[in-house]
């Protein structure tokens, strides 16, 4: 992924037909430099076998949201980056309904940024999982 700046919420959206997040049906609602926004709709491709929202559904929504963001804050002259640790913390989950998520930045460097991820059921506001991952910022060779 190139060093490309930043991007509107519609500019990223039309990012993510054909890849794994346009297939979860997440939708990016608001983005600003540090911070950005999505949300998926709870559907039955979404759960796991026990009826209950996949785990890997919760991780899709989180780490794409952290890594669109991530694209607005890339030093300048850096090729792109790539996710090099993630952790998630479950709280809860949902059989139906809207989950959202808010993407915010914890650090910024030149070699790796952080990111932090709260997911909420959207009705409830209930909080479903704490996310926190790592992504290395990528130079040319």
């Amino acid at each position: 992924m190139a060093a490309t700046g930043f991007h509107t919420a519609d500019e990223l959206n039309a990012l993510l037909p054909g890849t794994l997040p346009g297939l979860l049906g997440l939708t990016i609602t608001a983005h600003e430099p540090g911070r950005l926004e999505a949300a998926l709709d709870v559907r039955p491709e979404l759960l796991a076998p026990n009826g209950y929202l996949h785990a890997a559904t919760v991780v899709g929504l989180a780490d794409t949201a952290c890594g669109l963001a991530t694209r607005a804050l890339l030093p300048e002259g850096s090729a792109g980056f790539t996710t090099i640790e993630l952790k998630s913390n479950f709280l809860g989950t949902l059989r139906e309904g809207r989950v959202t998520t808010v993407a915010t930045n914890a650090h910024a460097g030149r070699t790796t940024q952080v990111w932090d991820a709260v997911v909420t059921a959207e009705g409830s506001g209930k909080t479903i999982a704490l996310f926190r991952c790592t992504q290395s910022v990528l130079w040319p060779r």
